[in-house]
């Protein structure tokens, strides 16, 4: 009786993990709404190429990538996420199947997600940098922006380290 009541419980831990699904269908309207800022950006800027300088088509250029850079991160996330937690992804043998798909580990998509908010937060800062020339810029803000984004550097830095140090162990 004991080891039923214990495989039952056993079972519906396991099925929980079903709970997440809906997080990463939410997650696709999400990069939808990232495509639709993207495509809004894009065509807002496009009547001034000819007239823009320098400064401001790479600013724009920037926050286009911006979008990108969160765009790959939520699909990263959804994927990876989706076959580390809930199911495997049956797509074995299709050709457009991404090398990472099935075996990035919990650990792996860790250091992706900080790789691109650091990525996202340097553009941040970039940006902050050469919007300068365009109106005042606040010393500090700019330090604290610069501060926060060495905080993720650092954090990144540190736990692909511990990671690192974690598989070293495991051998």
């Amino acid at each position: 009786m004991i080891r039923r009541l214990e495989l039952f419980f056993e079972n519906a831990l396991f099925a929980s993990r079903w709970i997440l699904a809906p997080f990463y269908v939410g997650l696709i309207f999400a990069v939808l709404g990232l495509l639709i800022v993207f495509a809004r950006e894009l065509l807002e800027a496009m009547p001034y190429t000819m007239t823009m300088s320098v400064e401001q088509a790479i600013l724009k250029v920037l926050a286009l990538l911006d979008l990108a850079l969160a765009a790959n991160l939520v699909v990263i996330i959804i994927l990876a996420g989706y076959e580390n937690f809930v199911s495997k992804i049956d797509t074995a043998g299709h050709e457009d199947r991404p090398d990472w798909m099935g075996t990035t580990s919990f650990s792996g998509l860790k250091l992706k997600l900080y790789a691109s908010i650091v990525a996202i937060s340097a553009i941040q800062l970039l940006k902050s940098f050469m919007g300068i020339g365009q109106k005042a810029a606040d010393p500090t803000m700019l330090l604290w922006m610069t501060i926060i984004h060495l905080t993720f550097v650092g954090t990144a830095v540190f736990s692909a380290l511990t990671d690192f140090l974690a598989s070293k162990a495991k051998h």
